[in-house]
C-alpha cells in the first residue's frame, strides 16, 4: 500500500484560489449592495443577499481546504480529505437560508410595491458585478476540476447560478422600469429565490454523494484499468477493482492474481510497479493491492482484467 499526499504546489494553488474567492466575494457584495441602494429594488436586494452567502462559503471553502490538506494522523489514518465536502454541504444549506430571507423580503414588496429609482446606474453596477462573478466562476470550475477540489467546484457552480440569476434580475428590472409595473420587481425576487433554492439542493446532494464514498467517474476508472493492464506483467489477473473518491484523493484497491509458486519478493515487485504506474496516472491516488494465488482467478464475465 502507498499513501499519497497532496503535492505542495497543489496545496499552495488551492490556498491562493480560495483566498482569491474571498476577495472577489467582497468586491461583488459591495457592488451589488450599491446597486440595491441606488435603485431600492427588492430583486437587487436578493442578489446582494446571495453575495453574502458567497462570502461566507468562500471563507468556509478556505477553512475546509486547510483542513483537507493536513497529513494523516493517529485519529485520521486515511487523511482529512473529506473536509471539503462539508464545506459544499454548508454552502447548500446557506443557499436555502438565503432563499427563505429573499422570499420574506419579496412578500413585503408584493404587499407594498416600491418604486425603482436610478435604474441605469444600478443596472450598470450590478452588470459589472455579474461580469466579475462570471469570469471567476469559470475559473473556479476549471481549476477545481483539475485539482479535484469539491469545495472549489461547488463554489464555481454556485457563482455561475448567481450570474444567471443576476442576468435575469437585470432583465426583469428593465421590463419593470419600462412598463411601470413595479410588481415585477418582487416577482423577479421570488423567481431568484426559487432558482437558488434549486441550485443549493443540487450542491448539497452532490456533496452528500462524496461523503457516501461515491466511486471515481467512468473516465478515471478506465484509466485505472488501462494502467493495470500496461504494468501488470508477471501477474495473471486483476479483479474486484474498486474506487472511492474523497476530495482530491482517489482510493484504489483490487485483487492481483499471481502464479501460485511465485515468491513473495517477486509478487511484491509487481505490486510496487503497479502502484507506481497508478500514482503516475492518477495524481494523489492511494493504492491497496491484495495478492492471491492462481486458483483464485475469476472468469472474464466478472469484469476481471487479464494480464
Amino acid at each position: 500500500m502507498t499513501t499519497a499526499s497532496v503535492p505542495n504546489r497543489s496545496v499552495r494553488t488551492l490556498h491562493l484560489i480560495a483566498m482569491g474567492s474571498i476577495a472577489v466575494a467582497l468586491a461583488v457584495m459591495a457592488l451589488k449592495y450599491a446597486a440595491f441602494v441606488l435603485t431600492g429594488s427588492v430583486a437587487l436586494y436578493s442578489d446582494a443577499l446571495e453575495s453574502i452567502v458567497n462570502l461566507v462559503t468562500a471563507v468556509a471553502a478556505l477553512v475546509a481546504i486547510n483542513v483537507s490538506t493536513r497529513p494523516a494522523d493517529k485519529n485520521h489514518p486515511f487523511g482529512h480529505h473529506k473536509a471539503e465536502y462539508l464545506s459544499a454541504v454548508l454552502e447548500g444549506v446557506l443557499i436555502v437560508v438565503a432563499a427563505i430571507l429573499i422570499f420574506k423580503e419579496a412578500y413585503s414588496a408584493l404587499v407594498a410595491p416600491r418604486m425603482i429609482e436610478d435604474f441605469g446606474a444600478g443596472a450598470a453596477v450590478s452588470g459589472l458585478a455579474t461580469l466579475i462573478n462570471g469570469g471567476w466562476s469559470a475559473f473556479l470550475i476549471r481549476r477545481g476540476k483539475a485539482l479535484r477540489s469539491p469545495a472549489l467546484v461547488a463554489d464555481g457552480w454556485h457563482l455561475l447560478s448567481d450570474v444567471m440569476t443576476s442576468v435575469g434580475v437585470i432583465g426583469g428590472l428593465l421590463l419593470a422600469y419600462v412598463t411601470g409595473f413595479n410588481i415585477l420587481d418582487p416577482l423577479m425576487a421570488i423567481a431568484v429565490a426559487a432558482y437558488i433554492l434549486w441550485s443549493g439542493s443540487k450542491i448539497a446532494v452532490a456533496s452528500m454523494s462524496g461523503l457516501l464514498d461515491e466511486a471515481a467517474d467512468a473516465d478515471i476508472q478506465t484509466r485505472i484499468r488501462e494502467a493495470i493492464k500496461r504494468s501488470g506483467d508477471g501477474a495473471l489477473q486483476a479483479h474486484d477493482v474498486r474506487t472511492r473518491q474523497a476530495g482530491r484523493v482517489i482510493f484504489i484497491e483490487f485483487h492481483l492474481v499471481v502464479p501460485g509458486r511465485m515468491t513473495v519478493d517477486a509478487a511484491h515487485d509487481i505490486c510496487d510497479r503497479l502502484e507506481a504506474a497508478l500514482e503516475a496516472e492518477i495524481e494523489g491516488s492511494e493504492v491497496v493491492i491484495h495478492v492471491e494465488p492462481d486458483h483464485m482467478a475469476e472468469g472474464r464475465s466478472s469484469g476481471a482484467i487479464p494480464l
